[in-house]
């Protein structure tokens, strides 16, 4: 495979495949009913956890359904240049191999762009760590959402035996460890990300690794459970306290995605947007938690059809309020709780609801600043702080207008993009590669079901 980054557009060439991503526009026409069955992609987040796994072992590992989109090819392009052998064998589809590392490259000027650009860069560290006993990363990317601290995954490598530096002049961090041993540790926070490079530094570390407040999100329990078919041994999976028996190798395995319940979140979010019946088929409804519930709460009708989601067309829809009468309030939280992702597309949806919502997004303080353009668009809402955003809804009486606007974010952006489904009249939303590292060919899935969005490119 040989694979090419540019600042604006990289592509890989494997044979006949090329993919590209390069800056775009979108020009939107709304207003149009959408009706049609439409398939999630795999899981962006797990794709980032399982595919930095490969590095913990010399044999073959397969994993399908690979979501084709730009934050994860840049992850397999870095992988490559460090040695990995890649191939795709069909879409979606790829099989690693990580038998000759080059840890030469990690000192490159080539990975210090690659790895910047990429958040889910980090999460090489704790493999790296675990099977070479040292790991370098520049200063991850990603989005622009407000401060994302990196401390839980440094501090707990370090109660694993691993000393930490940090570069302020290069903005590198590095670990290094002759080897690590098992500990107890109870995390500052139950990062994802955090939690996935401890327990992949801990599943060959000598003797027991215990994991306290430990993240238990769909990702990482399905990291776990790859983790545990290639020889590892992990007790906890699904909780927040994972205990870890630290193994002498791990072998290959075959892992499949799930499907990314960001994007069923967001095609529940324009089914209701748009009065539009969307079937989201193979949902992996058991994956997905509260979040049906909390569509529910702002009624919308879903309806379960064995592993599909159906959601019929809506012209009205009217928010709850909590018992006692008072005003929805909805929050993002560690898993069980509603992933912060969604946090976006549940504001869009309220500001055609009959009734109010307090959105509190509590995680990120930058993430709700894109609510101006919403505004601007005719949308009711009173931006309270940088977390909390109070929406009063329209209950479809009055559409948004047509605007332009530029994508600030992958769920920002495609909130705007639901937005812009919606309104009277032609928009326009810019910076939109900022939607192609979350949403593979999003334009032409929602064409395929009667959206009318032409990308133009630059």
């Amino acid at each position: 495979m040989w694979l090419n980054i540019k600042p604006i557009s990289f592509k890989i060439d494997s044979e006949n495949t090329v993919f590209t991503f390069e800056m775009a526009t979108f020009k939107i026409e709304g207003g149009a009913q959408l009706h049609g069955d439409l398939h999630p992609q795999g899981a962006k987040n797990e794709a980032l956890q399982v595919i930095c796994a490969v590095l913990l072992t010399s044999e073959e590992v397969k994993i399908n359904n690979i979501p084709e989109i730009s934050d994860v090819i840049k992850l397999i392009e870095i992988l490559t240049q460090l040695g990995v052998k890649t191939e795709r064998t069909s879409k979606g589809n790829y099989t690693f191999q990580a038998d000759e590392i080059k840890l030469d490259y990690l000192k490159t000027e080539t990975f210090a762009r690659q790895a910047s650009s990429l958040r889910g860069s980090i999460m090489i560290l704790g493999p790296l760590l675990s099977r070479f006993g040292i790991g370098y990363i520049p200063q991850p990317g990603g989005d622009k959402i407000g401060r994302r601290r990196l401390d839980t995954h440094f501090i707990g490598l370090q109660k694993l035996g691993a000393t930490f530096n940090y570069n302020p002049d290069e903005l590198f961090y590095s670990v290094e460890a002759s080897k690590l041993k098992g500990t107890y540790m109870l995390l500052d926070e139950a990062s994802v990300t955090g939690t996935a490079n401890i327990v992949m530094a801990a599943s060959m570390a000598e003797g027991t690794t215990t994991i306290y407040n430990a993240a238990c999100e769909p990702y990482l329990q399905q990291l776990c459970k790859m983790l545990v078919s290639m020889g590892a041994i992990i007790e906890g999976i699904g909780s927040n306290l994972l205990t870890v028996k630290g193994v002498s190798s791990l072998k290959g395995c075959t892992h499949k995605i799930l499907p990314d319940m960001i994007e069923v979140g967001s095609f529940i979010g324009l089914a209701a947007m748009t009065n539009s019946e969307i079937t989201i088929k193979n949902a992996g409804i058991q994956h997905l938690g509260i979040i049906p519930e909390q569509f529910k709460r702002m009624g919308i009708i879903l309806e379960e059809r064995n592993d599909d989601l159906f959601i019929p067309a809506q012209d009205h829809y009217e928010i709850e309020t909590f018992m006692d009468g008072s005003i929805m309030n909805i929050a993002d939280a560690p898993w069980p709780g509603l992933t912060p992702d969604l946090l976006s597309i549940f504001l869009v949806i309220a500001t055609q609801a009959k009734g109010s919502v307090l959105i509190h997004q509590k995680m990120f303080e930058s993430r709700l600043f894109f609510v101006d353009k919403l505004i601007d668009m005719g949308a009711q809402i009173i931006l309270c702080d940088p977390h909390r955003a109070t929406v009063i809804g329209l209950d479809h009486k009055y559409q948004l207008r047509a605007t332009k606007m530029s994508s600030p974010d992958i769920r920002a952006g495609v909130a705007l993009l639901i937005a812009a489904l919606s309104a009277q009249g032609v928009s326009k939303i810019s910076n939109i590669e900022q939607i192609d590292r979350g949403y593979e060919n999003i334009d032409e899935r929602l064409n395929a079901i009667g959206a009318r969005i032409s990308r133009i490119e630059s």
